[in-house]
């Protein structure tokens, strides 16, 4: 299955499944174009965007070890940015600062890496950990 995002104003508002056999050309290639048109004769809706997504990728990797796409797997409410050409899942905490190489947000402290489980605390700007 391929999965495919709908965008309005830069924002995903909807992810749907697509059957593979759908984006084949007739040399049995899949062209994520077949799957917009499909996408937009199915919902009449000639001038939506759609952008095709990889289930199997976050930040900018390929877990099945194929090419990463898009960066990241669309969700409802994620950015889509053009000039990049990648979804990006909705800012966390205001002080989170964006990797750009990822397209996921990171705190502006790293997490401590002690075994122990810890929540970030925006007031704070920092981990705090959690009691049992």
């Amino acid at each position: 299955m391929a999965s495919f995002a709908k965008i309005e104003n830069n924002i995903v508002i909807t992810v749907v499944s697509v059957v593979n056999e759908v984006l084949k050309d007739s040399n049995g290639i899949e062209q994520e174009q077949l799957g917009i048109n499909f996408l937009k004769t199915l919902y009449n809706e000639p001038n939506a965007i759609w952008k095709q997504t990889s289930y199997n990728t976050n930040a900018g990797v390929h877990y099945l070890g194929g090419t990463p796409f898009r960066k990241n797997h669309a969700g409802i409410g994620f950015n889509y940015d053009e000039q990049i050409n990648a979804f990006i899942p909705p800012k966390p905490y205001n002080s989170w600062i964006l990797n750009e190489e990822t397209c996921n947000w990171e705190a502006p402290i790293s997490y401590p890496i002690d075994g122990q489980k810890y929540f970030w605390n925006e007031e704070n700007q920092s981990w705090t950990l959690q009691s049992i």
